[in-house]
């Protein structure tokens, strides 16, 4: 059989000598000469340069070429990366605060964590080519909701610190009791002093901007004076203390208070669950469920509630429904769209989960089953028991007898040394203070690590702690054994060989449509490329096994490699200052507004809290705004689809005084470059407003124009997007916060050492550690490297050709929306259906259903405009691949004119009836109007390859939840 892959080696014209293909080649897809030209003479250009000079507004352009070092290759980058990681010290990690080392079994690390399938699978907004990863992300909800013994689990949230945070924020807004809510300010939230640090500084951050009490209480002393809205209570808590709650929780209910209990899931194998012991929530990282360090994230935080709470619950929740054969099949319920806005005002702005980690964790479940994670806690256990035993024989003062994994040991000025010894032969322990050390124990933890630790105490060799004093010493106290069963689902006892979990896993994934299989052309989250090369050192331990905590001295490979991706986005941005803390584009959102908040109360001007937002923002816009403390004025779009004037100016003059922002999408989100950018910016600034330039579509100015430098004050950017970290279906997300030299001083604070009255008071926390999602940074380093200054430029350049060359293509059969500069779109294109579905009935999810078929994830559905498909191409696609997309979409129109001839009823036809399942279309009884073939060959796919939904068009109003979006539109969240 004849070769015909891409050679590894390309003749150079000059030399006539092999040289390696540069990455750029392998990055962008139409790179072939008459791929290019033709594209070209499709839009009527001669050169992407002239395309690109006649699409971006002149007052925006950039002076000069990307001041980046010079393109590496592929082998010169992870020769690069290696000298990063030896720079990285590696020790033995028992510092704990929520941060644990584990292990991940390699079945589940190179199935899933290493697998384009999983990483490369978007969002399951579409359900019925994601039922797959729905099945995974409902095994972790399931394995959620038994440990924590409630009801009803998301599918993942950033992170522990916010996720307690977002608990904080449920409280306060479910809690109806009548006393508390005729208190001031609806009652004090009152955070547990054994809480983790990081908790209690985001909780104690998001109050300053949100104008509520906090009160951090030792609640070995009780409860505090005056009316509580809502207890937190870490359990096992910082210290190490398991003790229980039942008791404190009545008499907080009783007082009218919600609670919520921080829990660890491991611990909840041997421990009684929150549920049992009557809270109404938890909250807690699923890190520990084989998910690696990763020197702070990303890892899975998770949320459970009791019956009667999930249309409160923030991020994402799998439910379970029907197609229309009847067959069951999963969807997201409640939330069914990016904006997780609530019913009412906004009071989460959580758009990017963490579906890959929590995948990750459910996988990890399933493979260990009940009885391996209680056995692994079991074992924790003993060896946290043991140390304890050993530190107490030798007079060390031991603070808690009822434990999990870690030991606190009071050790009266010494503890400074006692940590540095303990650094000394590869272990790191926890400073408390100078008094007190704290050891976790965890997965990875061995006798011989037990004996090091305690000889750095200056303890013998103990035996087992069920050998000591007959297994009586630091036992858990009887009242939180735990005697409820868990994980009882059959998905849970039936995979234990290593066979049947990777078999489970391909099977898995082959239900899904992901970018290893096709095009995803989603309008607005830029489905890139994501490089093998890109994403090789992610799991390599010298980074993956780094604690977040650990110290600087342990920690220089990784640091220079933020500090330079933290330079690199600066010059590529034209701001002066980047922090890439925020793990999420929302959280990025965030950060920026509550730096301009920062800002404004610095000079004085408290007042100022108006944050003016177009109608056709990010439906995370309005929700930042209001999570940071601002009111919402909504300013109205032009029919053009740009920033009404007019009505800019009026809502400036209303609030004379008050403007605090304004939220630019740019390019904005109807796919187009505003000319009218700086004169927007240049009102905001002389009513002393800021300018926040949403970067969610950077991959559009990449090398071209630069927000910090036509009026941005600040920025987000999405590197799951512009900057090629996968999607893993649904996040992980890193959403880096760039801004000027004025708004650097507010730039996120660490939430470790961050506190009230501090001297960086003004400096809010976003994340709970310091560098965010630190461990896919590696990723967006690696391209920029791969990339350099003008490979960027070129790829955005290619973005806009694809972009403008579907948009050309399409028009005849989909009228685009919206345009700007000689007719051009930006990066992607909004397809108008709208006059379509008036004459035929034919909807715009009927089209996006009806890719399926054609083996295509939808283009994103109906936003920024109802009615509507946002089509982006990116430049990673080849010329092949956007005609075979172009060419199912002009089938599916002559579909649509069958309806519209009447050659079947709509209800009928293969648009309605679309996805056409294998099951379909080889049942006995076929009384479609249609052939089969149309039904699952439509145009030219090949038979060989095709893809079939595992299930068909699925019931959005059906299910065990039956629970449907009620997400209202922007101007529901403007000040009355």
């Amino acid at each position: 059989m004849p070769c015909t892959a891409r050679p590894e080696y390309w003749s150079s014209p000059v030399t006539d000598h092999a040289v390696p293909a540069a990455f750029v080649d392998r990055h962008i897809g139409a790179r072939r000469d008459e791929d290019i030209k033709h594209m070209l003479n499709a839009v009527g250009y001669d050169s992407a340069d002239a395309l690109a000079d006649t699409a971006v507004p002149d007052s925006i352009k950039q002076a000069s070429p990307l001041g980046l070092a010079p393109a590496l290759s592929e082998s010169e980058v992870l020769a690069a990366l290696r000298g990063l990681a030896a720079k990285n010290r590696p020790h033995v990690q028992m510092i704990g605060q929520g941060y644990y080392d584990t292990i991940t079994p390699a079945v589940i690390r190179r199935n899933i964590v290493e697998n384009p399938a999983w990483y490369t699978a978007y969002t399951p907004y579409q359900p019925e080519i994601s039922q797959g990863r729905l099945e995974a992300l409902l095994n972790f909800q399931t394995a959620v909701e038994d440990l924590t013994g409630l009801a009803i689990a998301n599918a993942s949230l950033l992170d522990e610190a916010t996720a307690v945070m977002e608990a904080v924020l449920l409280m306060r807004r479910a809690n109806k009791n009548k006393d508390v809510a005729a208190a001031p300010g609806h009652g004090k939230t009152v955070l547990d002093a054994d809480l983790f640090p990081q908790s209690i500084a985001i909780v104690a951050g998001r109050a300053r901007a949100l104008g509520f009490e906090v009160e951090v209480a030792d609640l070995s002393k009780g409860l505090p004076e005056g009316p509580i809205n809502g207890l937190v209570i870490q359990q096992p808590g910082a210290s190490g203390l398991v003790a229980d709650a039942t008791g404190l929780i009545a008499e907080a209910k009783e007082r009218g208070a919600m609670v919520t209990v921080a829990a660890d899931l491991l611990a909840l194998t041997l421990i009684k669950s929150p549920g049992e012991q009557g809270a109404d929530i938890a909250v807690g990282s699923a890190q520990r469920f084989g998910v690696p360090l990763f020197y702070g994230g990303p890892h899975a935080a998770f949320m459970a509630v009791h019956k009667g709470l999930e249309r409160q619950l923030p991020g994402r929740l799998v439910g379970v429904s029907k197609d229309d054969a009847g067959r069951p099949a999963y969807r997201l319920a409640l939330q069914t769209r990016e904006q997780h806005i609530r019913r009412e005002k906004a009071t989460s702005n959580i758009c990017t989960a963490q579906a890959l980690l929590a995948i990750v964790a459910s996988m990890y479940a399933v493979y260990h089953g009940p009885e391996g994670l209680k056995a692994i806690a079991e074992r924790t256990h003993a060896h946290a028991r043991t140390l304890a035993a050993a530190l107490e024989s030798a007079g060390v003062e031991v603070v808690h007898r009822s434990f999990f994994d870690t030991v606190t040991a009071r050790v009266p000025g010494r503890a400074a040394s006692l940590v540095a010894a303990a650094e000394g032969k590869g272990v790191n322990l926890r400073l408390v203070d100078a008094d007190t050390v704290g050891v976790s124990c965890d997965e990875t933890t061995t006798a011989d690590t037990v004996a090091v630790v305690a000889g750095v105490f200056g303890a013998g060799p103990a035996g087992d702690a069920a050998d000591t004093a007959g297994g009586a010493p630091f036992a858990l106290e009887g009242a939180m054994h735990r005697a409820s069963l868990y994980l009882q689902h059959p998905v849970f006892h039936s995979y234990r060989s290593e066979t049947q979990m990777m078999r489970y896993l391909r099977r898995l994934s082959d239900r899904d449509l992901a970018l290893d299989r096709t095009m995803i052309p989603l309008g607005s989250c830029t489905m890139k490329l994501n490089a093998a090369v890109e994403m090789e050192a992610i799991t390599w331990p010298e980074f993956a096994g780094i604690h977040p905590f650990a110290p600087d001295s342990q920690t220089e490979g990784w640091r220079e490699l933020i500090a330079d991706l933290e330079q690199d986005l600066a010059s590529i941005t034209g701001y002066d200052q980047v922090s890439i803390q925020p793990n999420a584009g929302s959280q990025g959102e965030l950060a920026g507004l509550l730096a301009i908040r920062g800002y404004h109360h610095s000079r004085g001007e408290a007042q100022r809290d108006v944050c003016l937002i177009p109608a056709s923002a990010h439906g995370t816009n309005a929700a930042s705004a209001v999570l940071a403390g601002m009111k919402v004025v909504v300013v109205a779009t032009a029919s053009d689809g740009t920033i009404d004037h007019g009505d800019l100016a009026a809502k400036i003059e209303a609030n004379a005084g008050r403007v605090a922002a304004i939220m630019i999408t740019y390019p904005s989100t109807h796919g187009v470059y505003d000319a009218d950018v700086r004169e927007v910016c240049d009102a905001v600034h002389a009513a002393g407003g800021q300018v926040y330039i949403d970067g969610a579509n950077m991959n559009a100015l990449v090398g071209l124009a630069q927000p910090g430098q036509f009026g941005g004050d600040v920025s987000h950017l999405n590197l799951h997007k512009t900057f090629c970290i996968p999607h893993g279906g649904g996040g992980p997300g890193v959403g880096p916060v760039a801004a000027r030299a004025h708004l650097a001083p507010f730039m996120p604070g660490d939430a470790s050492v961050w506190h009230v009255g501090g001297a960086d008071e003004h400096s809010l926390p976003v994340s709970a550690s310091r560098y965010g999602s630190a461990g896919v940074l590696p990723i967006s380093w690696a391209y920029v490297k791969l990339m350099g200054g003008s490979g960027l430029t070129e790829a955005t350049k290619s973005a806009l050709l694809a972009a403008n060359y579907v948009a050309k293509r399409l028009d005849a059969y989909f009228p685009v929306l919206y345009t700007g500069e000689g007719g051009l779109v930006a990066h992607e294109c909004i397809l108008d259906l709208r006059e379509l579905t008036a004459k035929t009935g034919v909807t715009a999810e009927d089209v996006a259903k009806r890719l399926i078929d054609f083996g295509f994830h939808a283009p994103t559905l109906a936003f920024p405009v109802a009615g509507t498909l946002m089509v982006e191409p990116t430049e990673s696609e080849d010329l092949g691949e956007i005609e075979r997309f172009i060419e199912a979409m002009i089938a599916i129109r002559a579909e649509i004119d069958q309806v519209a001839h009447g050659d079947f009823p709509l209800a009928d036809s293969p648009l309605r009836r679309a996805p056409h399942t294998a099951a379909a279309v080889v049942a006995t009884d076929w009384d479609r109007p249609y052939t089969r073939e149309q039904a699952a060959f439509p145009g030219r796919t090949p038979s060989q390859d095709k893809y079939f939904a595992p299930v068909g068009r699925i019931d959005g109003a059906a299910g065990d939840r039956n629970l449907v979006c009620a997400c209202p539109p922007l101007e529901a969240f403007e000040e009355n």
